[in-house]
């Protein structure tokens, strides 16, 4: 039942992270008023190594620019913890309803979950089931693109960054192939167990 509906793929990549992020912030003017005013403190280096890889320098600011964040009630991105960046990255249960998730997908390229080479890797998920995961495939981490899997059992791929792909779904950039329309909101999280 589940199958690869396709790619999508923007008119040009950003591949500087500051104007991902500023892409972001035109989108969700509201973003301004949950920047940080100090480093998040992420120890990226202890993160990348309990995960084996290492991860996006769009991700990486946004992480260091914001705390978690919810977008139009709906998406939420995760970042490390200070203090419990170990315990983050050894947290397997998205991998393992990833693992799950591929091995019942109707696709032409075999979709695997990671660490496996080219493996899926969760960034964020939706409060109804999504999961927005990295590409692993290629070896730099900012050459990765995005690849979503809807609790609806459609897949597709996203041929950009996670905070470009986040820029052009609130701002209606991308086709809701499988997933609602995300509003323009933002919000922290309220606090959970691994924040």
């Amino acid at each position: 039942m589940d199958a690869l509906i396709g790619t999508q793929t923007p008119d040009r990549r950003l591949t500087d992270p500051a104007t991902a992020v500023a892409a972001l912030e035109r989108v969700v003017p509201e973003l301004g008023r949950l920047r940080r005013t100090a480093s998040s403190g992420i120890d990226w280096a202890q993160v990348e190594r309990y995960l084996g890889v290492g991860l996006p320098s769009d991700y990486k600011l946004l992480a260091g620019t914001y705390p978690s964040l919810v977008f139009g009630d709906f998406l939420h991105v995760g970042f490390p913890p200070h203090g419990r960046e170990k315990a983050w990255a050894e947290d397997t249960s998205d991998l393992e309803i990833l693992a799950e998730w591929c091995q019942d997908a109707e696709t032409t390229v075999p979709l695997r979950p990671f660490p496996a080479p080219g493996g899926l890797l969760p960034w964020a998920t939706s409060y109804q089931g999504d999961y927005f995961l990295w590409h692993t495939r290629e070896a730099d981490p900012d050459e990765w693109t995005i690849t979503v899997a809807s609790r609806n059992g459609g897949w597709w791929h996203y041929a950009g960054g996670a905070v470009q792909f986040l820029a052009d779904l609130v701002g209606g950039s991308v086709a809701l192939w499988e997933l609602p329309p995300v509003w323009p909101s933002v919000r922290a999280p309220a606090r959970s167990r691994a924040e």
